[in-house]
């Protein structure tokens, strides 16, 4: 029986831990936090949402232990402003036939880990060095790297022609909150509520399972250094972050004021600031043995949190890697890291990184078109306008489907005509006459009329 070791017990180490474990492998996990700790002494290290794909394999592995408790997000609701207090364009997209859900990591970790030491796996509490790492890697046919904390973030080297930023995008802050509706009215199904501001950064609300709490929100603010979402430098608590938070969306974002006035912090260990520095390493370490040991997850590729990949992608990543784990035959050596990674970074690596880091550029011509051809669109059309937005939507699933057509213009036209079965110009030149109605009513001081803004 082959003997592979993880390190790290977060979504990604304890995923790949359960998958390796149930495939007959004897698996150990190592990490500085037990299952307790996870539940009563750590901040949740992100909202996680999670779509399709990730969610199956969650089932499939038995791990989908809140499905039926946690709330169902099954799109995404988009206010698009391009300076202040003017609102050009909103989106209302569903996804087809599935849904999201966000769990809170820090209930998930301690019952993933029970259940995993109930399996059979072995856990070993315990701070991981390099040199620890070395005799963890010795004692095993194959070890995995979960995590990127300390010594072992500067393992894996950064791969230079993938990673295209040279310092974080945002500012970050999360909230998970309590006392806001969970809904928005006139919205006809439980939406990621995303606003995005050119000027200031973007700001998205998440239907989130709390550990104590249950449906509730994350709130995460996206902040352009300097712009009007930078003011949460000087909080140091959760009360005093979500008082700011309020503050932040009567000003910039006033429609969703009276939603969010009454919302208090979950718990007092419930949010996090900071920032990410989107990376692509590569794809293995090598030790002072000469032992060489795989990353995963976010050792492997860090990225913002803007287009909700984090977490989708590093189940994908595990899905990828247990497979050819099980397909191998020989050593697990670098050659076979490498291998690995590279398949995994054709089938789904290179399209999410792109799709996500789009996000934190200026809005492309491309993507203009799309929002603009969607216009009118309000969850529940029949018009040609929302199956374009559904289309943008359904791409956070899965973002092989149409990530070009936000990157490119031609593909974006080829995108709006194959979905219309009209010259794309025939949809987008009336959304756009739509569009400047509204602006022309902002200017005389009247309700823009958007559609689920009135």
């Amino acid at each position: 029986m082959k003997k592979i070791a993880i390190i790290g017990s977060g979504y990604t180490g304890l995923l790949s831990a359960h998958a390796l474990l149930q495939k007959g492998y004897k698996v150990s996990l190592h990490t500085d936090r037990s299952a307790e700790d996870w539940l009563n002494n750590s901040r949740p290290t992100g909202t996680a949402a999670r779509f399709e794909m990730a969610l199956n394999y969650e089932r499939e592995l038995g791990l989908n232990h809140w499905e039926d408790l946690a709330p169902k997000g099954r799109g995404v609701h988009l206010i698009f402003s391009p300076k202040d207090n003017n609102t050009l364009i909103t989106l209302a997209g569903k996804l087809s036939s599935t849904y999201f859900q966000a769990v809170d990591l820090r209930l998930q970790s301690h019952r993933w880990m029970n259940d995993f030491e109930e399996e059979g796996g072995e856990i070993h509490i315990e701070k991981v060095d390099i040199d620890r790492l070395d005799s963890i890697s010795k004692e095993n046919d194959l070890t995995l790297v979960a995590t990127g904390k300390g010594q072992l973030s500067e393992l894996f080297p950064r791969d230079t022609k993938r990673s295209v930023y040279q310092k974080p995008q945002r500012k970050l802050v999360m909230l998970n909150v309590v006392g806001a509706e969970l809904g928005f009215d006139g919205v006809p199904y439980l939406p990621v509520k995303f606003n995005l501001t050119a000027q200031h950064g973007e700001a998205f609300w998440v239907p989130y399972y709390h550990r104590d709490h249950g449906a509730c929100w994350s709130l995460v603010f996206e902040i352009k250094e300097g712009g009007k979402l930078d003011r949460f430098d000087d909080c140091s608590t959760g009360e005093e972050l979500v008082e700011r938070a309020k503050e932040v969306i009567k000003e910039v974002y006033p429609y969703d004021y009276d939603w969010c006035k009454n919302m208090k912090i979950a718990d007092e260990m419930s949010w996090l600031t900071g920032s990410v520095l989107p990376t692509v390493k590569r794809s293995f370490g090598k030790l002072p043995s000469g032992h060489v040991v795989m990353p995963l997850g976010d050792a492997l590729i860090s990225m913002d949190p803007i287009g909700g990949q984090g977490a989708n992608l590093c189940s994908k990543q595990v899905q990828h890697t247990v497979a050819s784990i099980i397909a191998h035959e020989g050593n697990y050596d670098e050659n076979w890291m490498e291998k690995t990674f590279e398949e995994f970074w054709e089938e789904h690596g290179k399209a999410t990184v792109k799709f996500n880091n789009a996000f934190l550029e200026p809005l492309t011509t491309a993507g203009k078109l799309l929002l603009v051809s969607q216009y009118g669109s309000n969850g529940d059309s029949v018009k040609v306008n929302q199956k374009i937005a559904d289309a943008v939507v359904e791409n956070f699933r899965d973002p092989r489907g149409i990530t070009d057509a936000f990157l490119h213009t031609n593909e974006a036209k080829k995108l709006i005509t194959n979905i219309t079965q009209k010259p794309w110009l025939n949809t987008f030149v009336p959304s756009l006459f739509q569009i400047i109605k509204g602006q022309v009513r902002q200017l005389v001081g009247l309700d823009p009329k958007h559609p689920l803004c009135d």
